[in-house]
């Protein structure tokens, strides 16, 4: 069984955060692209858990065996978009060329007063999303994100962009916590509360469904909050397109999450196999885009993966 994602430790560390935001701001962006070249190098060659999982991932994606530059050009896709989050977050969307699809039906949510849930992954980047919110002031969005796992990215850009840091719900609270700030936020208005729905945290309720191929878990909580507060669940992905452009994209998975007694579990399965399914259409579209560098498939431990194989006998039962 592969090692859980919180596992791993975070790249770089504070001096090596720092001083790439610094040569950005000071320097521009296109000079401090020239060192993503190196740092690229650099974590293909030193983190090799990382590097064996991007292998498979490719593999899957590409249904034939990966080589060593596609694995440097999904990390240099992601070292891009750390990079960018500095600049966007610092200057806004600057300098950015960034198109939307689906903003027509989340703005109609909004306008109603009613409050969405928008379900990313750990794909493209999301601070372009946070930036955009920012032109609409009125609708108020809160990123319900672990500051753990990378504690000294999270300090940089929370230093860039005190607003936007202050309206982070800390996953590392616990469950309660959490759902209590999500709930405060709803009853508010108009606001956004956004979560990650590809990957879960140690211990926390997963359930199966078919990912690339293979059944892989995720977790079921961003279901269970919706379903409880009410909340319309909207896709959000922010695509890199490379250079300086983004794709927003807004799409509806489910416009009330409805949990019955007695099928509460088939319900899930249905949400999140729905959720996995645009998930795979978009990585497909834009493999480069996809930031899980760990083993998705089995990372779940013995006791864990138990728990979890009923959803995947009902994903294939239909």
């Amino acid at each position: 069984m592969s090692e859980h994602w919180q596992q791993r430790p975070e790249g770089g560390g504070h001096f090596a955060i720092w001083l790439i935001r610094t040569i950005g701001l000071y320097c521009g962006r296109t000079f401090a692209r020239l060192f993503l070249y190196p740092i690229t190098l650099y974590f293909y060659f030193r983190r090799e858990p990382e590097r064996r999982a991007s292998f498979d991932y490719l593999q899957r994606v590409f249904g034939r065996p990966a080589n060593a530059w596609q694995v440097m050009k999904l990390i240099h896709a992601f070292a891009c978009t750390i990079l960018d989050r500095v600049f966007l977050l610092a200057r806004g969307l600057k300098g950015f060329h960034v198109t939307t699809r689906g903003l027509e039906y989340l703005h109609a949510q909004l306008d109603a007063g009613r409050s969405v849930m928008l379900l990313g992954a750990h794909y493209g980047s999301f601070e372009a999303a946070r930036v955009l919110a920012t032109l609409r002031p009125q609708y108020r969005l809160r990123l319900v994100m672990d500051k753990s796992k990378m504690p000294a990215l999270t300090e940089v850009l929370g230093a860039l962009a005190p607003d936007l840091a202050a309206n982070i719900i800390d996953a590392a609270r616990g469950g309660t916590d959490v759902v209590l700030a999500i709930s405060e936020a709803v009853r508010e208005g108009s606001s956004m509360v956004a979560m990650l729905g590809d990957r879960g945290r140690a211990h926390e309720m997963m359930r199966q469904a078919p990912f690339l191929g293979e059944p892989a878990p995720f977790p079921v909580a961003p279901w269970l909050i919706a379903s409880t507060l009410q909340l319309p669940v909207l896709l959000c992905l922010g695509t890199y397109r490379g250079g300086n452009r983004y794709e927003l994209v807004f799409e509806p998975l489910a416009e009330r999450v409805e949990l019955p007694r007695g099928q509460r579990e088939a319900a899930l399965d249905a949400y999140i196999r729905g959720y996995a399914a645009r998930l795979e259409h978009h990585v497909r579209d834009a493999p480069y885009n996809w930031f899980n560098f760990y083993d998705f498939w089995h990372s779940l431990p013995p006791d864990e993966a138990e728990h979890a194989a009923p959803a995947v006998a009902a994903g294939h039962a239909e």
